[in-house]
């Protein structure tokens, strides 16, 4: 009598497919160099793990899992990559002490944590699974509300807590030191004064970008009324990133003006003499 090949069930299969790519999106995440590749693995494993709850029978943690990790916290992620620059680079100084030491000792501890919660599985076995702890409420969105709401409503709460002051800390750390005394409406007033005196700058404000241009862009820069470039209208970051338009084929129309009246007043001149 041939042996009886065991079936496999859709979780499993989930499980095998589902897997590997977390792990090489989560290794994506670490080793990648470009922000916008690390938000990219982090919603690889983020959907992962969404399949994963969807194949153990908890649809709740399943839309939550993409609703609100993926669909929101990522994008958030997303969005301060764009606002800070996919070009920024971090500094690689040292601003707090010990925190080297600190993070490697939490890693350890994470580490030992797993491994024990490992080892606690190999020991004791299979744990009950979701099928049974869902049965014992009537469900997994029940069971979910009464553990968090219930059972683990002080630990909720001082996660919501801890959270919150990881947010603030956050805030606080990227907070750089202000280097100089922020200048006053009438210091900066006498300063554009001085340079006015000393140095022949114009006290006015500076000229707008697509000023006597085809288009009002702010990768464009102003066009002074002889044809001439005003420097101070595009920003120095865009110059500094190469961004900043071509002004050759936007002096045409102005270069062709000018010809058009230094003829003119030529003709005028002719005519007189």
């Amino acid at each position: 009598m041939m042996p009886l090949i065991p079936l496999v069930t859709a979780s499993e299969v989930a499980f095998w497919v589902c897997a590997p790519i977390a792990v090489l999106c989560a290794l994506g995440l670490l080793l990648a160099r470009k922000p916008v590749h690390s938000a990219v693995s982090m919603a690889g494993v983020m959907v992962s793990l969404a399949v994963l709850y969807a194949a153990q029978d908890a649809p709740f943690l399943f839309v939550i899992q993409i609703v609100v990790y993926t669909g929101a916290i990522l994008m958030l992620f997303l969005f301060v990559v764009m606002l800070i620059g996919v070009d920024s680079m971090d500094s690689i100084v040292e601003t707090i002490k010990g925190h080297r030491i600190a993070s490697a000792l939490v890693a350890f501890g994470l580490g030992a944590l797993l491994i024990a919660a490992v080892g606690q599985f190999a020991v004791n076995g299979a744990p009950a699974g979701l099928a049974a702890a869902n049965a014992e409420y009537g469900g997994n969105i029940e069971s979910i509300a009464a553990l968090l709401f219930g059972k683990y409503v002080f630990l909720f709460e001082a996660s919501s807590a801890l959270l919150i002051t990881a947010a603030v800390g956050a805030m606080l750390l990227a907070h750089g030191e202000r280097l100089k005394k922020k200048a006053t409406q009438v210091e900066t007033a006498a300063e554009r004064v001085r340079a006015y005196v000393e140095e022949g700058e114009h006290p006015g404000p500076l000229p707008n970008s697509g000023v006597f241009a085809r288009h009002n862009a702010i990768s464009i820069p102003a066009l002074l009324p002889d044809g001439t470039i005003a420097e101070k209208s595009v920003s120095k970051t865009l110059t500094m990133r190469g961004v900043v338009v071509d002004v050759n084929e936007l002096r045409a129309p102005t270069n062709t003006a000018y010809a058009a009246i230094e003829a003119r007043d030529a003709a005028i001149e002719g005519d007189d003499e």
